[in-house]
């Protein structure tokens, strides 16, 4: 019985981690060009990113050259987060509809051009609470936190699974209408290709009549 409970709980905390969506990565971007972060969010969820710039000379202030425009937009063109001429900040908000997100960093074009190193890190679901500051907020023990913790954690995974339910419909729905719309295509593709024929052979038909040849 113990030896189930853990693999059940081990089970659990797999799916917690896999479920819950966490971007942590440093790209360069040269000066004058635009690099976009793409990540698939489902509605209802919290999401928050961090990102700064890589100092090239430690123990040195950070060059003007280093600031990037920072945007964060849904698929349908609506704006969550905008900076201008920064060289870091941070952006928290919850998704209102589910679909892939972006985040856009833009350097300004400088003559010569100069490269910059972003860090940026990307949460979404669970991982974005801060469970240190809830432990001392509600001055819960380990044991306690740690439960909640995977309450948190089961709650996500229920969520996700009808989230990818409902993706899953949309899919079928979607293949069924392309489908019947491939069909029809092909049924129409017939009928135009059987009528050009068609008329081709009236018309060489009546040609050679014409000439006399038939």
């Amino acid at each position: 019985m113990m030896i189930w409970r853990s693999n059940a709980l081990f089970l659990v905390l797999i799916l917690g981690f896999s479920l819950t969506q966490i971007q942590s990565l440093r790209f360069e971007i040269e000066s004058g060009h635009t690099k976009c972060i793409s990540e698939e969010i489902k509605g209802h969820s919290m999401t928050v990113g961090k990102y700064h710039i890589i100092n090239p000379n430690d123990g040195h202030p950070l060059p003007d050259t280093h600031k990037v425009t920072v945007r964060a937009t849904s698929e349908h063109g609506n704006s969550y987060h905008y900076a201008e001429n920064v060289h870091e900040g941070h952006f928290s908000f919850e998704t209102v509809e589910a679909g892939d997100y972006q985040s856009c960093f833009v350097a300004a074009d400088h003559k010569p051009p100069v490269k910059l190193t972003v860090d940026f890190e990307w949460k979404t679901g669970v991982a974005t609470k801060d469970w240190t500051n809830v432990a001392k907020k509600a001055s819960v023990e380990a044991m306690e936190l740690e439960l909640k913790h995977m309450a948190e954690t089961v709650q996500a995974i229920h969520d996700e699974m009808f989230y990818l339910r409902e993706r899953e419909e949309e899919m079928h729905d979607l293949n069924i209408s392309t489908n019947d719309k491939m069909a029809w295509m092909t049924g129409l593709s017939i009928l135009v290709c059987l009528s050009v024929a068609g008329l081709q052979f009236w018309h060489l038909k009546t040609f050679f009549e014409k000439k006399k040849l038939i």
